[in-house]
């Protein structure tokens, strides 16, 4: 009995314990829909989703431009976009259309460029065309561009272009015909017709499962030679050219051979070259022979040429170790150009996760003239970012005396999101042509900032200046500030000035193609734009996508890499109006920035490629640059920038 009278009480004690613990049980808080903060606008408000994907761009502009003793004015517009098709693949369309006033004492004068592309037309036979109109460039086989110690131009002209391939046979089958010319105009480019024409056929097939072979016969009236200041012009003449090749493959090991002739009013000529590669683990050899007549040439743009011998290279990779060295061997077939040895050497060394360095050699021996270049670097990354140190020097004896020196400090800083700056500083003590040596010291800076939600800013700055008479002197301002005024629609204000000359003395390579020295008059342009981008269809315009599936975006940049660090820096030149592919389908063109850009692509793995199709020469994009694989992550933008490579 007393033993459950004391439990009853224990009970009756612990009910107002559990009831209370009922009580501070926690409970959602709501909050009240006035306390909300505001939702951010809806860029995809109105958006017409009926059809397949499709964009559309339109901009507006007007500039104004100093440069050297004339004053002259443009206005233009430009368009593009893509549409895609069920049944005839993707078009893509980049057009401009623009009128100076007053340049070179001319009258007003109407210009532009239209280019329109159709990608991924799928045909009977597993055949796939593509297909062009408008200002293009000549095509080649895939086996044609792919050169180590030589690289053939591509040439510009008004007209239309096929490409027909078929992956079962590795068949690729090209044409193309037009009006030659040459690239003009400030902001907006134009295309300036020459009177001669070109035309191309070319093709490649597989013979085996192991052996390729392509060729191509390029036609073309005239060449593009440089004038007095700086750009260039159509020089007539007619060249007929021939390029076959050769190539043997069996993933470890590769060979092919070259042959090339030429013949018209400039001289008939034939070369000839070998390339082979071996992989042994970590080591790659790359060696192989030339012999190249002079006057050798290849459509409008000039190659190497009155030369004969041999190179070898030796590469090595390694998680931390990275290293390579080679030489060449040139004789001077006419005995008016180089004969002698060039040798390279580089190492770089991964010291830690944070820490790199390294060093590059270059020694070039023509018996009676010796030229020696050198290169000494370290890779630094702190709480500041990606960080440079670089040391150049130069010196040559015999016939021009040359001795420079150089010493370039690059930051690319790590910012919070909104915010991007690369600075470079660099001093040195440079010399041309047999001329004194003059102090040189220069400063640069590339990024940009989001001002706020709608106002961007973003820009390059270069200024170099010299002690002496003889001293390099330059300055390059280009400033971009973008406003979102309204959903779809940008007002856009630059400033452009170039002033001075670009050459660096520290390339010594004897096969590279000659850089022009040209005193640039001064270029003073401002420029004001208004943008409107509008996208249409299923999937909100994804690429690469299906219906309702995630997108970001992809944007970056083509760019010259002088240090061969694969970081765009500060004082490295953009490679302006440069064909991009997304997934060979999709293609825009790099602007006067080397950037490019494609919104809302589908999320998931894509490649972008970069056609060089108006790279300068000598540079160039090898394998492991001219295709990207990314990963595009939902509602955020995906960076890739893309340096172009040349000999050292």
């Amino acid at each position: 009995m007393g033993l459950a009278i004391s439990i009853l009480a224990l009970d009756a004690q612990a009910r107002p314990l559990a009831q209370s613990a009922e009580e501070a049980a926690w409970q959602d808080q709501v909050i009240a829909p006035e306390d909300l903060e505001p939702l951010p606008p809806d860029e995809d408000a109105g958006f017409d989703a009926d059809g397949l994907p499709r964009s559309f761009r339109m901009e507006l502009l007007m500039s104004r431009t100093e440069r050297g003793a004339e004053t002259f004015t443009e206005t233009g517009a430009s368009l593009g976009g893509f549409r895609d098709t069920e049944m005839h693949g993707t078009f893509s369309l980049d057009a401009t259309v623009q009128r100076a006033d007053g340049r070179q004492g001319r009258d007003a004068e109407w210009g532009g460029k239209a280019t329109l592309w159709q990608r991924g037309l799928y045909m009977d036979g597993g055949w796939r065309a593509n297909n062009g109109l408008g200002v293009l460039n000549t095509p080649s086989p895939e086996l044609l561009r792919q050169q180590y110690r030589f690289f053939l131009p591509s040439v510009p002209f008004a007209g239309a272009s096929t490409e027909w391939l078929q992956g079962r046979d590795d068949l690729q089958l090209q044409a193309s015909l037009g009006r030659a010319g040459v690239f003009n105009g400030a902001r907006v480019v134009g295309f300036e017709l020459a009177d001669g024409n070109v035309g191309s056929v070319s093709g490649q097939w597989r013979l085996d499962s192991r052996w390729r072979a392509a060729a191509s016969v390029l036609a073309t009236d005239g060449r593009i030679v440089p004038d007095e200041q700086g750009g260039t012009f159509f020089q007539d003449g007619r060249t007929r050219a021939l390029h076959a090749a050769t190539g043997w493959d069996d993933g470890r090991n590769s060979v092919n051979t070259n042959l090339q002739a030429s013949n018209g009013d400039f001289g008939n000529a034939w070369g000839a070259w070998l390339d082979v590669q071996h992989e042994r683990g970590r080591y790659t050899h790359n060696y192989g022979a030339f012999n190249l007549q002079p006057d050798l040439a290849w459509g409008a743009q000039p190659i190497n040429n009155d030369n004969r011998g041999a190179y070898y290279r030796l590469n090595y990779q390694h998680a931390r170790w990275t290293w390579n060295a080679g030489f060449d061997r040139i004789t001077s077939i006419s005995g008016d150009t180089f004969d002698g040895w060039y040798g390279t050497a580089f190492a770089r060394y991964q010291a830690s996760t944070a820490t790199g360095y390294g060093a590059s050699v270059a020694l070039r021996d023509a018996g009676d003239s010796d030229a020696l270049a050198t290169q000494l670097f370290l890779d630094r990354t702190n709480r500041w970012g990606n960080s440079r140190a670089q040391l150049e020097y130069a010196g040559s004896t015999g016939g021009a005396k040359d001795d420079s020196w150089q010493l370039s400090l690059d930051q690319s800083l790590q910012l919070q999101q909104g915010k991007r700056l690369t600075l470079t500083a660099a001093y040195g003590e440079l010399s041309y042509d047999d001329r004194p040596a003059t102090g040189t010291y220069s400063v640069a800076a590339y990024g940009g900032i989001d001002l706020t939600d709608r106002l961007t800013l973003d820009g390059t700055a270069r200024w170099t200046q010299g002690d002496g008479p003889d001293a390099f002197r330059g300055a390059d301002i280009n400033l971009n500030l973008a406003w979102r005024v309204a959903n779809r629609w940008w007002l856009v204000a630059t400033l452009y000035e170039n002033r001075g000359s670009r050459r660096s003395p520290f390339v010594i390579d004897p096969l590279a193609t000659e850089q022009p020295f040209v005193n640039l008059p001064r270029d003073r342009s401002v420029f004001l734009s208004l943008r409107y981008e509008r996208q249409a269809g299923t999937s909100a315009a994804v690429i690469g996508g299906n219906p309702g599936s995630a997108a970001g975006s992809v944007q970056g940049s083509v760019f010259l890499d002088e240090n061969d660090d694969g970081q765009r820096s500060a004082s490295e030149l953009p490679a302006a109006n440069v064909t991009v592919l997304l997934d060979g389908r999709f293609a825009v063109r790099t602007d006067s920035q080397g950037n490019f850009e494609f919104p809302r692509v589908a999320v998931g793995s894509h490649q972008v490629e970069v056609v060089p199709d108006n790279l300068p020469l000598p540079w160039f994009l090898d394998e492991q640059a001219d295709r990207r694989s990314i990963e595009v992550v939902v509602r955020e933008t995906t960076r890739v920038d893309i340096g172009a490579r040349r000999q050292r």
